[in-house]
């Protein structure tokens, strides 16, 4: 029996584990197989001895990477000190994804020399695995769907003229693309920053460890560290899951074939974003959620108006559902799902129930960091946690997790490490879009949360079939409501349902952001057949009654 070790690259979770070990077991040559997730490394038995490349090649294709591990006698022991740098400002970055590059950036800009160690991909897991794949993912469905009569009624049929393949290629490549323009060829044009391949830990407060790819071994001192590892799919602890081939968003963001019944578990934004792609595709969709409703962190009436659009493409929901047990049949294909006195099946499974913060393979207890008890590092508001000169930014933060987030808290981070004068990241007004068709969207405060503020506050609904360019669109789904200081007028929350309302939410940002009342914005000159305009009408609606002004009134 022959037995090889290797390093696995491009994991980004255990399950991500389980499909390596799955794509290597399917050569009748290999014995076993077992891949840590932690570790970054496989071992395989093997009747025989099998070329490097043939393993390597059978990894790819399931969107992996394996690197040989060289013998002892070839390997760097570990430095005997801090690897000596010879810039007076030296600036570690865990990770490199959107907010590790935005600190890379500006650091380098302020003159320091940084290290960025990266365990994965360049560019993270938006534009490798997230919001990049995603939104071309939603847009190939929204092309491929084919209303009835009735426009955005009844069951949505399969289309006939794509290929499951062709539409995986197309993000595959486009993603490839960006993380090459964006990330790749930006960093050759980076002097003063360093990329190393490998995993890092802490050895101490100002020393970071990191075992590299190739085997080798160093130390690396910093005058200032920034923690930006990202976040992986949560899965939840449900009896028989580990041992399905269940997906994550990641799987489901490229699958070969889009399943016959795709059953979800979660309601937040990724369920509702996939499980309508999917549905668009020809998939039927059953969401399961352990809550009341979808969107449950948001306004109650977002989450139910999105949820009968979804029930009338014909996506099915599952509240109050709590999932006992989850078994897989390798003769037919099949996840069960068992509740009390309930068991659905489907063949695909995509367990869309938040994100676990990258934080545990760090050795943050020899820094003495801080985290809260879900792992997420502690920053306050100059992006530094318990331990002065270490930050950290992104997903692997207790900030809200969204990747312009992550890229401005990077900036401000660095900034901080290398300025006199610190500077904040102001969360206070912070839009948030979910790509549903409608869009959700908000920001600002909502009617209870002003309430809770103390705000005494009034409030107005304006229907889409009150706005010119949704009755030219013959889409008049959803609504804008507009929530406002009664005393003032001043504009302080906008909630948002309705096709393209990713496209308006940053006009009622500036409009909170400058202090605008809604007559102010009501008074404005706003483009016609425009959706931006609603704001304008939902305004006006504070003052009168806009069903009796005609069609471009000011």
């Amino acid at each position: 029996m022959k037995k090889m070790t290797f390093y696995v690259k491009g994991m980004t979770c255990d399950h991500c584990a389980k499909t390596v070990e799955k794509a290597l077991l399917e050569n009748p040559k290999i014995l076993s197989a077992e891949v840590s997730f932690d570790e970054g490394i496989g071992e395989i038995a093997a009747t025989e001895e099998i070329p490097f490349s043939k393993l390597k090649k059978s990894v790819q294709k399931a969107g992996y990477d394996l690197e040989p591990i060289g013998t002892e006698s070839v390997r760097t022991p570990p430095s005997p000190g801090p690897f000596p740098m010879d810039s007076p400002k030296h600036v570690v970055i865990i990770g490199a994804g959107s907010g590790a590059f935005a600190a890379a950036i500006r650091a380098s800009e302020l003159g320091a020399k940084v290290t960025l160690i990266e365990r994965w991909i360049l560019g993270g897991t938006c534009v490798n695995v997230g919001c990049i794949p995603s939104k071309i993912l939603i847009r190939q469905a929204h092309h491929v769907h084919q209303p009835m009569s009735q426009p955005f009624e009844g069951i949505v049929p399969t289309h006939p003229a794509f290929s499951d393949i062709v539409l995986k290629r197309q993000r595959e490549e486009r993603v490839l693309q960006l993380r090459d323009e964006k990330y790749t060829r930006l960093l050759q044009g980076l002097p003063n920053v360093t990329l190393l391949e490998g995993f890092a830990s802490f050895q101490n407060s100002r020393t970071v460890h990191v075992r590299m790819h190739d085997g080798s071994e160093l130390l690396l001192a910093a005058d200032h560290i920034l923690i930006a590892t990202g976040a992986r799919p949560s899965v939840p602890n449900i009896p028989g899951l580990l041992e399905t081939p269940y997906w994550t968003s990641t799987e489901a963001l490229f699958a070969d074939k889009v399943p016959s019944h795709l059953l979800i578990l979660g309601g937040g934004f990724v369920a509702v974003e996939i499980g309508q792609a999917y549905r668009r595709l020809g998939a039927q969709v059953t969401i399961i959620e352990r809550n009341t409703q979808i969107l449950n962190r948001m306004e109650p009436d977002l989450g139910k108006g999105l949820q009968s659009y979804l029930e009338a493409e014909g996506i099915r929901f599952l509240f109050n559902a709590d999932p006992r047990k989850v078994s897989y049949s390798k003769n037919n294909g099949n996840f069960h799902v068992v509740f009390d006195g309930l068991k659905l099946e489907g063949d695909a499974l995509l367990v869309a129930t938040g994100r676990t913060p990258n934080t545990r393979d760090l050795s943050l207890e020899k820094a003495g960091v801080l985290t809260d008890s879900k792992g997420a590092v502690i920053v306050n508001e100059h992006l530094e946690t318990n331990v002065p000169g270490i930050y950290a930014v992104g997903d692997c933060t207790n900030l809200p997790k969204f990747v312009y987030v992550a890229a401005a808290a990077g900036t401000r981070a660095a900034t901080n490490m290398l300025e006199p004068e610190p500077v904040s990241l102001d969360l206070s007004n912070l839009p948030e879009v979910i790509f549903t068709d409608p869009q959700v969207a908000v920001v600002g405060l909502t009617e209870s949360e002003a309430l809770s503020h103390g705000l005494h506050v009034e409030s107005r609904i304006l229907s889409l079939d009150q706005v010119p360019r949704a009755l030219a669109n013959f889409d008049t789904r959803g609504w804008v409501k507009m929530v406002a200081e009664q005393a003032t007028g001043r504009l302080v929350g906008v909630q948002i349902l309705a096709p393209e309302g990713g496209e308006v939410i940053q006009t009622a940002a500036m409009a909170i952001a400058a202090k605008r009342t809604v007559r102010e914005i009501g008074d404005q000159l706003f483009p016609y057949l425009t959706m931006v305009e609603s704001l304008k009408l939902c305004a006006q609606s504070f003052h009168r009654d806009v069903k009796q002004l005609s069609c471009c009134a000011g």
